[in-house]
């Protein structure tokens, strides 16, 4: 059975989520939580179309008010900068590591010029 993509549009109201699916029609629903929709969707789907929840994948796009979503955004694009700075600062540390041990200097001197333990440095050659 050819899988069925859905799209749960959920709002905010009065402690609730509330749910709705506008690709079947009489879709709609509530919940506490985001991390219910998939499941909640899926269940209502298999009762109004008759096919197993397996055959369902779900889309959950909550709706915020512009505020809050663009601080979301703001919360995303730091920790997309963060794992880059992570990356490029991984990156340079195993460079210097292989080239201050290709030089002849102990662990725990690459460890005490790097300012990390010993263990990091061993991790990083």
């Amino acid at each position: 059975m050819e899988m069925m993509e859905l799209t749960a549009l959920c709002e905010r109201f009065d402690g609730w989520w509330i749910v709705d699916v506008p690709a079947v029609r009489g879709l709609h629903t509530q919940v506490r939580r985001l991390d219910q929709v998939d499941a909640m969707v899926k269940d209502a789907a298999c009762l109004l179309l008759d096919r197993p929840e397996a055959s369902f994948a779900v889309t959950v796009i909550p709706k915020l008010p512009s505020a809050e979503q663009r601080q979301i955004d703001e919360a995303k694009a730091a920790r997309a900068k963060l794992a880059q700075a992570q990356s490029a600062m991984a990156k340079a540390s195993r460079k210097a590591v292989a080239s201050l041990r290709a030089q002849g200097m102990t662990v725990r001197d690459v460890a005490s010029l790097m300012e990390v333990t010993p263990a990091r440095v061993s991790q990083l050659a």
